[in-house]
């Protein structure tokens, strides 16, 4: 097999050593493999660096190993064209595995062309994920808190839950801390009650009425300062992502135009995605790698079903949100794309079509910096009309 990089380095990377396999020619021509060890402390792989600049190696390859790439990927990216390569595409002969023998076979696959890296966004970008990823862990975080403080309402007899719309609204907050404060009188705390609650104050009293005690108050007192602590922390790192998004602010506002995605989401879209396309040739690409299409998967001129592909989770679960907020929409093409699929195969195989349908409109506006036009539930309509009458006609042929 034709070898098309001539001096390239393949690692295998742990948490506190890495094995580093380099293929490079001798002063005869002849390729030799010359393999070493290296920590994973900066000093060591500024040394690893040194190492590969003075045997001219051009190329570094390696596996993506949990979190341990992260900081190799970071001090080579600027010498070197480094792939990072998916570990499922490095299999190799079973009953052969050490540490050396996986770096030189990464080498040789490198120097012959045959790996494909995975996408690793810009430094700005990387940030600006790391940010988005943190604030939806602490909003789930906070989700969680709220969920075992209602439990320990229920625990005590009070119902708010049944009567509040809201039950972390302002005026569920001032009635639980004047339950923590001692107060158990359902009258006194009924007339805590604001707004449009004060209307359903009969209901609020008998939902106060319950046997709340000192145990009941030191849990509640401890979730509801949690929960104070999480709400400042997102509020905090939402300020950051905005000042981290700023430059990409424009795209922002063009993801938001798409039916079902809000600032948030569309954040969250181009911290995973990035706003750059040209890493993805083809909307269908971009699909593939989020996970959000069908698998391939062939065999004797058949075709089988597959499940999606992993992707990124952050990624899906966002385009998941908006897909069921698209699909409660009315009049609207992803509506209608929801209602048709979920006739046929099933809400969760309709949830990710829309979701499909959201990125690759995603990636057209991002390639060409136009905002979401909806063509309506009719032009879906039309299409599949045209379909059935295509069908017939090749029936009766």
């Amino acid at each position: 097999m034709k070898q098309l990089i001539e001096r390239c380095c393949g690692l295998d990377v742990h948490k506190r050593t890495l094995t580093a396999c380099a293929r490079v020619p001798d002063h005869t021509g002849t390729i030799v493999e010359v393999i070493r060890t290296f920590g994973t402390t900066t000093p060591d792989l500024l040394a690893l660096s040194d190492w590969l600049m003075g045997l001219g190696v051009t190329h570094v390859a390696m596996e993506s190993t949990g979190v341990y790439w992260k900081c190799v990927y970071y001090v080579l990216e600027a010498n070197f064209e480094v792939l990072l390569v998916n570990a499922k595409h490095l299999k190799h002969v079973p009953g052969r595995k050490t540490d050396t023998i996986d770096s030189a076979w990464i080498a040789k696959l490198l120097a012959h062309g045959l790996l494909r890296k995975s996408f690793v966004p810009p430094q700005p970008i990387r940030e600006l994920r790391d940010l988005t990823r943190y604030r939806t862990a602490l909003t789930r975080e906070r989700a969680r808190e709220v969920n075992r403080t209602q439990k320990v309402l229920e625990d005590a007899g009070i119902k708010l839950d049944s009567v509040a719309s809201d039950v972390m609204g302002a005026s569920s907050r001032a009635m639980m801390r004047a339950l923590i404060a001692g107060e158990n009188d359902p009258d006194v705390l009924a007339e805590l009650a604001k707004g449009k609650l004060r209307r359903k104050l009969p209901e609020l009293r008998k939902a106060l009425t319950a046997h709340f005690r000192d145990h009941h108050a030191f849990l509640l007192e401890r979730m509801l300062a949690h929960i104070d602590q999480l709400e400042a922390d997102i509020d905090t790192l939402s300020v950051r992502i905005d000042e981290a998004i700023a430059p990409f602010a424009d795209k922002v506002e063009l993801l938001d135009t798409i039916t079902g995605v809000g600032r948030r989401a569309a954040e969250i879209i181009i911290a995973e995605i990035g706003p750059d396309m040209t890493q993805f040739p083809s909307p269908g690409h971009l699909a593939s790698w989020a996970g959000v299409c069908p698998g391939q998967r062939e065999s004797a001129g058949k075709r089988k079903s597959a499940k999606t592909r992993k992707g990124s989770q952050a990624l899906r679960d966002v385009l998941t949100e908006c897909a069921r907020a698209a699909a409660r929409t009315k009049d609207t093409y992803l509506a209608e794309r929801y209602r048709q699929v979920m006739r046929r195969r099933g809400d969760k195989k309709a949830i990710v079509a829309v979701a499909h349908e959201i990125l690759v409109a995603a990636w057209h506006m991002l390639t060409h910096n136009m905002p979401y036009h909806d063509p309506g539930p009719g032009f879906l309509r039309q299409l599949s009309e045209q379909y059935i009458r295509r069908r017939a006609i090749r029936q009766l042929e």
